[in-house]
């Protein structure tokens, strides 16, 4: 298994590297008020990925602190949850099997 990975890695790292080599014509990227940047096709599409990465894990940052913030609420008031779980609340006749979202 350690032999499959390095061998992965290996592969995965030769194709970018081929990619690189077959990609190295000049690109201009022109942004607004006529400015524009030159630059070879490889560091272009390189950046616009790492562009796009950092954005996406902006994006994320505030659902991590939430799921993080009620990670640790819940781990400090374990007592509550453990009583609830004991003890289901019962259900009146004839409720069994009815769906809940009323499909």
């Amino acid at each position: 298994m350690k032999y499959f990975l390095w061998l992965l890695k290996a592969a995965i790292f030769f194709t970018l590297f081929a990619f690189a080599l077959n990609n190295q014509q000049s690109a201009t990227v022109h942004f607004f008020f006529g400015t524009a940047w030159t630059a070879p096709l490889v560091l272009v599409v390189l950046s616009a990925f790492a562009l796009g990465v950092a954005v996406g894990v902006l994006g994320m940052v505030p659902r991590w602190w939430h799921h993080r913030n009620a990670a640790r609420r819940a781990q400090t008031a374990p007592a509550a949850t453990d009583q609830a779980a004991v003890s289901p609340p019962a259900e009146p006749d004839g409720a069994l099997g009815a769906p809940l979202h009323g499909i």
